[in-house]
C-alpha cells in the first residue's frame, strides 16, 4: 500500500520552489535509498482489513470507522498507526535492534488496537484481499483522489489495491557496501529471487467477491496488473543504485501536488521528462520524495529494503512467521547462504524479466507451493530459517510458530489460501443443501 504522507510533507507540496536538476536527482536517489552498513535493525509494517465483529460479510459504515479511528488516535503506541484509502489499518514499527524487540513492540501495540476496536464492535482480519467487499474508498483527500484517477487508467486493479488489500511488509537493512553474503548486491538480488518463494508460501488471497479467482495470491496479481512502471522492479543485471536511480527517473509521475485545489494528474509524464520540461512547474526535492513513495515495486529501497510481496496472514499472530522467516534468511549468514543456493536455480525462470512481471513471480502467485520447484525451495529455506532463529535470539514460542507453519503448510505444499478455499467450498456445499456457513 502507498505510504501515508506526513502533515509536514503534505504542507511542502510546492514550497520551497527550488527546481532540481537531473544530476541532483541522481545524487539524491543514490544517497537516500541505499544506506549501507552492518545489518543491525529490523522492522515490520502490518496491514489489516477491518471487519464487523459479528461477521466479516457485514458492511462497516464510514461513520463507525471514523469513530473507532478517532478513539485509536488517543491510544499511546510505539508503532505508527495509519489509515489506508479503503479504511485498512497499518501499524509500522520503529526500527528495532532485534527480531524479538520488533515482535514485542508490535504485539503490544496490536493488543491495544484490538481492545479499542472490540469496544466498537470491530476486529482486525489478516487476509491479502477482502473476500467479501468491493473496493470502497474511505479516505477523501487530494492525494488519494489523484491516485485513483491515475491508477484507473490501467484498469480496476488500482482501486482493489488501494481499498481491499493488506500485507505484511518486512523491513531490513540494506547490508554492507562490500560484496559478500550480507553485502548490498547479494541482499538486493536475494530479495527479488527469494520473493516468489515468500509469495507462494504465504499466499492468502484466493477469493474476491465470494468467488475463487484461480490465484492463491490475488493480491500479487493485482499489483502486477497495476503495471511495470508503477509496481515493477528494475532489472537485476545492473548495480542496485544505478538500476533504482534510472527506474525512479523513468517511472511515470502519479501527480503534481498543489497547495490548493485538486492535484494535477499527468498522463505518461516521467520524472525525467518533468525535470527537463519544467512543466506544469519545476519539480522540487519534496516532489522527488513524494514520487518515490508512489512507486510500489515488490522490493522498495528506502535507505533500508522494504519487502512488500507477502500477503496479510490469518490469526492475531500470523504476521510473526513471515517476519521471523524473512529476517532469519537475510540476517543470519548460514541461512542466507542456504537461501541463496536454494533459489539460484529459480532465477532462470525469470527469463531476464524484472519482478513481478516474469513467469517465476506469476507462477508463485497463481500456484503457490503447488509449483514443485517453489515447494522444494520453500522447504529448504524454512528449515534454514528454523535453524537460524535461535542464533538471532528468537524465543521458543516464535520458533515453534515457524515449525508449526512448516509442518502445516510448507511440507505438504499448502499455503493459508488453501484454508480459505477449503472453507469456501464447504460453505458452497452446505448452501447446496440449504445451509449457510459463515466464515
Amino acid at each position: 500500500m502507498p505510504d501515508s504522507i506526513s502533515a509536514r510533507t503534505e504542507g511542502e507540496c510546492t514550497h520551497p520552489r527550488t527546481a532540481l536538476t537531473e544530476a541532483e536527482v541522481e545524487a539524491l536517489v543514490r544517497g537516500i535509498c541505499f544506506k549501507t552498513g552492518p545489518p543491525r535493525t529490523v522492522g515490520v509494517e502490518v496491514e489489516w482489513l477491518v471487519h464487523e465483529l459479528r461477521g466479516p460479510q457485514l458492511p462497516v459504515t464510514p461513520e463507525r470507522l471514523h469513530a473507532a479511528y478517532a478513539a485509536l488516535r488517543t491510544v499511546p503506541l510505539r508503532s505508527a498507526l495509519t489509515t489506508e484509502p479503503g479504511g485498512q489499518l497499518e501499524l509500522s514499527s520503529p526500527p528495532a535492534a532485534s527480531l524479538m524487540e520488533c515482535i514485542g513492540i508490535v504485539s503490544a501495540d496490536l493488543d491495544a488496537v484490538r481492545a479499542v476496536l472490540r469496544e466498537a464492535g470491530l476486529r482486525l482480519r489478516g487476509i491479502g484481499t477482502d473476500p467479501w467487499h468491493t473496493p470502497r474508498r474511505f479516505l477523501r483527500e487530494p492525494r488519494y483522489d489523484a491516485m485513483e484517477t491515475c491508477l484507473d487508467r490501467s484498469g480496476p486493479a488500482g482501486r482493489a489495491m488501494m481499498c481491499t488489500s493488506a500485507s505484511v511488509q518486512v523491513c531490513l537493512d540494506a547490508g554492507y557496501e562490500e560484496p559478500g553474503t550480507l553485502g548490498l548486491g547479494r541482499r538486493w538480488w536475494l530479495a527479488h529471487t527469494l520473493g516468489p518463494v515468500l509469495v507462494a508460501a504465504f499466499a492468502n488471497s484466493p477469493v474476491i467477491a465470494g468467488r475463487p479467482t484461480g490465484w492463491v495470491s490475488t493480491r500479487q496479481l493485482i499489483w502486477t496488473d497495476i503495471g511495470a512502471g508503477r509496481a515493477g522492479a528494475p532489472r537485476l543485471e545492473a548495480e542496485p543504485r544505478d538500476a533504482w536511480t534510472r527506474h525512479v527517473l523513468d517511472a511515470p509521475v502519479m501527480c503534481v501536488r498543489e497547495d490548493t485545489g485538486p492535484w494535477h494528474v499527468p498522463d505518461g509524464l516521467t520524472f525525467r521528462q518533468w525535470i527537463r520540461s519544467g512543466t506544469p512547474r519545476p519539480p522540487t526535492r519534496a516532489d522527488l520524495d513524494y514520487h518515490v513513495t508512489t512507486l510500489f515495486p515488490p522490493v522498495r529501497p528506502r535507505g533500508h529494503l522494504e519487502l512488500r510481496m507477502i500477503d496479510a496472514q490469518p490469526g492475531d499472530d500470523g504476521w510473526i512467521v513471515p517476519l521471523a522467516v524473512t529476517t532469519a534468511l537475510f540476517d543470519d549468514r548460514e541461512a542466507t547462504e542456504t537461501a541463496y543456493r536454494c533459489v539460484k536455480p529459480l532465477a532462470e525462470r525469470t527469463v531476464g524479466m524484472p519482478a513481478p512481471h516474469n513467469p517465476l513471480w506469476m507462477d508463485a502467485a497463481r500456484y503457490g507451493l503447488g509449483d514443485p520447484e517453489l515447494h522444494e525451495a520453500a522447504i529448504a529455506c524454512f528449515a534454514a530459517a528454523l535453524d537460524a532463529l535461535p542464533r538471532l535470539g528468537a524465543t521458543t514460542e516464535v520458533t515453534n510458530a515457524v515449525a508449526a507453519f512448516l509442518k502445516r503448510y510448507v511440507i505438504p505444499g499448502r499455503c493459508p489460501a488453501d484454508d480459505l478455499l477449503d472453507r469456501l467450498r464447504g460453505t458452497m456445499d452446505h448452501r447446496a443443501h440449504g445451509k449457510d456457513i459463515r466464515t
